[in-house]
């Protein structure tokens, strides 16, 4: 969440960025303002009164030694009194603080100045775009077609044993989803990624901590009894391994990887876009997260990026980089660009990835922070991105490599397949 430092200082900032999210926040912002003022006044008024019981106490001793017993005893009657003043001071300040924290929790991240203007994803960026686009031809298969024909996925074994979005892969197909979770992890750990095996579910703690909570309950798995939630990403356990934690400058910045299982919901989806692969209740994904300093995760954000985009280049997929605007970036993120792939039978770009900057924003919910040479304490940055999630990753490579004898495997993949063609 945003900080209340933020805030106090420039309000007219505040709300001017936050415009660019298309989120009216003026009248919340003035709200905070109005509580953070009953917060410093209880603030002051209380540390006075502590003052004051500190030094009526000393004078007690005093007076006893005296002989002044009746004036101590007024004295201990006046303390006694102010001590249930401090109790309905703190009872003010904490009353504040919690309905500023309440409100805070519904206010998005600040964009970053150099995020595109806009509403929707039609709005967005391309900055970039790679490797060519294949001509397959008119009699091009989507890969829904090609995952039965040969008997790589079955979707309606899924919808049998658990619902629609729920997959089984089979044979080609599982051993193409293994030797991708094994390349990407590779490939972070070449990059200097600690890999991480995470929990696949979390409690409400974690989910507030990275933003999932309050913002996207609906679109989780809650496991009532326990009130726990299925992880819709890495991004929440491996990000959460930090929460309440001081981490010492000289070690950011942190970079884990994790492959995990991920669920969401995906309440409201319908139509085209979710035939196949293209949206799933579970599937396969590695996650990179980086934890590092305000002066240096800009620049981790473009390693992120370059990472991505090499595992996009090594696969042969035709990919291009779109850097969001306002009206299309997450809640949390301060900064967000999205690798899309291009599905050739589809002729259509899906999204495999999304590189996102958080800056302090989940790092003040986490209390994550970090120690520096002249010992103060401040917010680390919180980084994320895919790398990457598979089902359309998997989409686009059947149907991109789709010949009349089979289809191909891109050659980073051969030796994590021990084949070449899925016939």
């Amino acid at each position: 969440m945003l900080t209340l430092k933020v805030i106090t200082e420039n309000p007219e900032e505040v709300v001017r960025k936050l415009a660019k999210k298309h989120f009216e926040a003026k009248d919340l912002i003035a709200k905070i303002l109005e509580l953070d003022k009953v917060r410093r006044s209880s603030q002051a008024q209380l540390d006075t009164t502590l003052a004051e019981i500190n030094s009526l106490s000393k004078s007690v001793g005093s007076l006893m030694k005296e002989g002044k017993k009746a004036e101590a005893e007024d004295v201990k009657a006046k303390v006694a009194s102010l001590k249930e003043t401090t109790k309905t001071l703190q009872e003010s300040m904490d009353k504040s603080q919690e309905e500023i924290n309440t409100i805070l929790y519904t206010i998005p991240n600040m964009p970053y100045d150099d995020v595109p203007e806009g509403k929707t994803a039609e709005d967005n960026v391309v900055e970039k775009m790679g490797n060519e686009i294949p001509n397959l031809g008119k009699d091009a298969l989507p890969h829904w077609e090609l995952a039965k024909k040969y008997d790589l996925i079955d979707f309606e074994l899924g919808v049998k044993i658990s619902g629609a979005g729920f997959p089984v892969y089979k044979g080609y197909g599982a051993r193409l989803q293994r030797a991708l979770i094994n390349f990407f992890l590779d490939e972070a750990r070449n990059a200097g990624y600690l890999e991480i095996m995470p929990p696949t579910v979390v409690n409400q703690a974690s989910g507030y901590g990275t933003g999932q909570l309050p913002d996207k309950e609906g679109q989780m798995y809650h496991c009532e009894v326990d009130d726990l939630y299925l992880i819709p990403t890495a991004e929440v356990p491996v990000t959460n391994i930090y929460r309440d934690v001081i981490l010492d400058e000289k070690d950011l910045p942190i970079k884990n990887c994790a492959y995990t299982q991920c669920f969401r919901r995906e309440a409201g989806s319908y139509g085209k876009d979710v035939r196949g692969l293209n949206r799933l209740h579970e599937f396969s994904k590695i996650e990179i997260v980086r934890i590092d300093t305000p002066e240096h995760s800009k620049e981790s954000h473009k390693e992120m990026l370059a990472h991505v985009e090499g595992l996009l280049k090594k696969l042969e997929l035709p990919y291009r980089i779109l850097h969001l605007c306002g009206g299309d970036m997450s809640f949390t993120a301060a900064t967000c660009y999205d690798f899309e792939v291009f599905s050739a039978a589809q002729k259509r770009w899906l999204e495999v990835s999304s590189v996102s900057n958080f800056d302090t924003y989940q790092a003040n919910r986490l209390k994550c922070r970090y120690k520096g040479a002249d010992k103060k304490t401040q917010l680390c940055h919180t980084l994320n991105g895919s790398a990457l999630a598979l089902p359309r990753i998997v989409a686009a490579l059947l149907e991109n490599n789709q010949t009349p004898e089979g289809i191909k495997i891109p050659k980073v993949l051969i030796p994590y397949m021990g084949c070449d063609m899925i016939k």
